[in-house]
C-alpha cells in the first residue's frame, strides 16, 4: 500500500483541485482530507456520508454555578482571559486552553473539566472510492491529532478493501497538521506556482520531507504565467535531486470546472487534464 500525500508552500496553488483531478485517475485506492482546518475536497467529490463521529480531544473548563462562591480567584490566575466576573464566574469556551489551572485551585472545587468535542469525522463514498475526512470546529486546535485519526482511519478502510494506494490532500505549509500528514507518508507530491512566494514555500516543504525522509516530487502549477520563475523552480529541484514530475499550463478549463464543483478529469480533456495525466503517469511509474 502506497500513501501519497498532496501538499502545497501555501493556500490556493492547486493542491485540492489536483487532488480531485487524481482520483479520477489512480484506480484502487482510498481519498482522505487532512486539511482538517480548512476542508473542502468534499466538494468536488460530492460523498454521501456513511457515517460520522465526533472527535474528543482536550478539556474545556465549566463552572458549576450553584458551588461558585465569586471568590475570582479563577479570574486572577487565567492567563487566557477566559474568565469573566458577574456575581459568580462564566468561563468563555471560545477563549479557554483547558489547562486546568482555575479547577485546581479553586477551594469550592467550583470548576469541572469535560472532554472536549472539537470536531468531526466523517466515513463518506463517492464516485472515486471510500473517502475519509473532518471538519475541526471554529477556533480549536489539536488539528494534528486529529490529522492523525484521519489517516488511521484511511488506513483501515484501505486494509479493509485491500486497496493499493492511499490518497490524501494535506494542508498547506509546514505547520502541526502537515507534519502529522507527512510522517510514515510513501510519497509527497508538491504543488507549487512559478512566483518568489512559491520557490521560498516549496524550499520548505521539500526540507520538512527531507527532514522525514519521504521521498518528494515536484508539480509547477500555472507555469506559463511566469515561466522564468517556472525554469527557475525547475533548476531548485534538480539542485535538490527532487523530481519534477511536470508542469499544468493556466487554463479556464479549471476554474470551470471548480464552479461546476466537479474534478478536472470528469470535466475536460484540456490541456491542464492532459498535463495532470502525464504527472500521475510518471509519480505511478516512480512509486
Amino acid at each position: 500500500m502506497k500513501e501519497i500525500v498532496v501538499l502545497s508552500g501555501k493556500g490556493g496553488t492547486g493542491k485540492t483541485s489536483l487532488v480531485a483531478a487524481l482520483a479520477c485517475l489512480v484506480d484502487d485506492k482510498v481519498l482522505a482530507d487532512c486539511d482538517v482546518d480548512a476542508a473542502n475536497l468534499h466538494l468536488l467529490l460530492q460523498p454521501e456520508v456513511e457515517s460520522e463521529a465526533p472527535f474528543i480531544s482536550g478539556v474545556k473548563a465549566r463552572v458549576v454555578e450553584e458551588q461558585c462562591t465569586g471568590c475570582s480567584t479563577c479570574f486572577d490566575l487565567c492567563r487566557f482571559d477566559a474568565v469573566r466576573m458577574n456575581g459568580t464566574a462564566t468561563i468563555l469556551r471560545a477563549s479557554c486552553e483547558g489547562c486546568g489551572v482555575c479547577a485546581e485551585f479553586c477551594d469550592q472545587e467550583a470548576i469541572v473539566l469535560d472532554a472536549n468535542h472539537c470536531g468531526t469525522v466523517y466515513r463518506s463514498r463517492t464516485a472515486y472510492g471510500p473517502f475519509v475526512h473532518a471538519r475541526l470546529f471554529a477556533g480549536e486546535e489539536n488539528s494534528g491529532k486529529l490529522v492523525a485519526h484521519v489517516r488511521r482511519l484511511a488506513r483501515e478502510a484501505a486494509e479493509q478493501a485491500g486497496a493499493k494506494y492511499i490518497l490524501v490532500d494535506g494542508a498547506p505549509g509546514i505547520g502541526c497538521p502537515v507534519i502529522a500528514s507527512v510522517s510514515n507518508a510513501s510519497a509527497v507530491l508538491v504543488v507549487t506556482e512559478p512566483t518568489l512566494s512559491g520557490l521560498h514555500d516549496l524550499d520548505r516543504v521539500l526540507d520538512l520531507a527531507a527532514h522525514f525522509k519521504v521521498p518528494a516530487f515536484v508539480c509547477i502549477n500555472r507555469w506559463d504565467l511566469f515561466p522564468e520563475k517556472a525554469d527557475e523552480i525547475a533548476g531548485r529541484c534538480k539542485g535538490k535531486n527532487v523530481p519534477l514530475l511536470g508542469r499544468i499550463p493556466f487554463a479556464e478549463e479549471v476554474v470551470a470546472s471548480q464552479l461546476a464543483t466537479v474534478p478536472l478529469l470528469r470535466y475536460s480533456n484540456g490541456p491542464a487534464a492532459a498535463a495532470v495525466r502525464r504527472i500521475w503517469q510518471e509519480l505511478a511509474a516512480r512509486l
